[in-house]
């Protein structure tokens, strides 16, 4: 294959803002989990897929299987779908209140 260019489950971005290892990333539609620390503009690789535990916003309690969305805003995990851009589902149950919640990103823009 000639035009084979590479796998895809880890891209690199420019760095929307500066970013610290395992902060989500969120560059148009694109979003994935920084595997390195980068400062706003510099070339940084995030992971596009897989399984993560992500900041939440505590007072929503999440059902397994939810759709989940990326609030670039507040920087967490929201089952909230208006502004915010779906970036998988939730594979745990989560409480209110909870902090943190287990995200299985979709890996597709």
């Amino acid at each position: 294959m000639k035009n084979y260019v590479q796998k895809g489950d880890i891209l690199t971005v420019t760095a929307p803002s500066d970013v610290a290892s395992g902060d989500g990333v969120i560059v148009g539609a694109i979003f994935g989990i920084a595997g390195i620390s980068a400062l706003s503009g510099a070339d940084v690789e995030i992971d596009v897929e897989g399984v993560y535990d992500l900041p939440k916003v505590s007072a929503q309690p999440w059902t397994q299987g939810a759709a989940v969305y990326w609030d670039a805003a507040a920087k967490n995990v929201t089952t909230t779908s208006a502004g915010n851009t779906k970036i998988g589902v939730a594979v745990l149950a989560a409480a209110n209140p909870s902090s943190v919640g287990r995200v299985r990103l979709n890996g597709t823009f």
